[in-house]
């Protein structure tokens, strides 16, 4: 690989990794998951998160992602269901009463595991928070517009792409195992109903935030 090329990676492999640093929707999806459920189950969510960032870098890749960025009103529609969907998340979230958290069982491995929890429901939830979140498309656009140029070969952002997908979904798997290490996970037990609460009203705050600003431009 040529130097010029070194560069160009190093430094979109960069930015990619700090803006993953700033927690979002997609961050707090993957701690819930890791504190409330099973450890394989919660990678769900994980994979479902890197699927949806997978889409948004195909779409840049063959260009579609200029035009549905151009689109005012798929960017709105984008937006107000984006949000809709994390108050979905938030309502949930908070009507659950406090005994829902005492369903919290322990397997053969001593790992507390949601009754309710399924690695499809999980990967379905995670897929839906990252494909409906406009600024990773945005995102992903921006990044390929200005760091890459037309002079660069597809072959080399087709590599740089599977880098950044291979990177958002070992990113989450890191933060999944750490959280779902059993000294973390006793001491949620003891407050994953407060903890659900907080989690809930910032999925819901950021939802509100989106829609309303989504509407503003109308």
């Amino acid at each position: 690989m040529e130097i010029g090329l070194v560069s160009i990676f190093a430094a979109v492999a960069i930015a990619h990794f700090l803006a993953l640093l700033s927690p979002g929707p997609d961050f707090i999806l993957v701690v819930k998951s890791a504190l409330k459920g099973n450890r394989k189950n919660a990678i769900g969510v994980a994979l479902g998160i890197a699927t949806a960032n997978a889409v948004y870098i195909g779409l840049c890749l063959i260009g579609v992602g200029a035009i549905l960025a151009s689109s005012v009103s798929l960017m709105i529609a984008l937006k107000v269901i984006g949000g809709l969907f994390l108050i979905y998340l938030a309502f949930h979230a908070v009507k659950a009463p406090k005994n829902a958290y005492q369903n919290l069982i322990v397997d053969s491995e001593n790992v507390p595991i949601l009754s309710s929890f399924s690695f499809l429901k999980e990967f379905v939830t995670g897929f839906l928070s990252g494909i409906l979140n406009p600024k990773n498309l945005l995102f992903y656009l921006s990044l390929f517009t200005v760091a890459l140029t037309p002079e660069i070969n597809f072959q080399f952002k087709l590599i740089l792409g599977v880098w950044m997908t291979l990177v958002v979904f070992l990113w989450d798997v890191t933060i999944i195992y750490l959280l779902s290490r059993d000294s973390v996970r006793k001491k949620f037990t003891k407050v994953a109903f407060y903890i659900d609460k907080i989690t809930g009203v910032i999925l819901g705050a950021i939802g509100f935030s989106v829609v309303k600003s989504a509407l503003a431009r109308q």
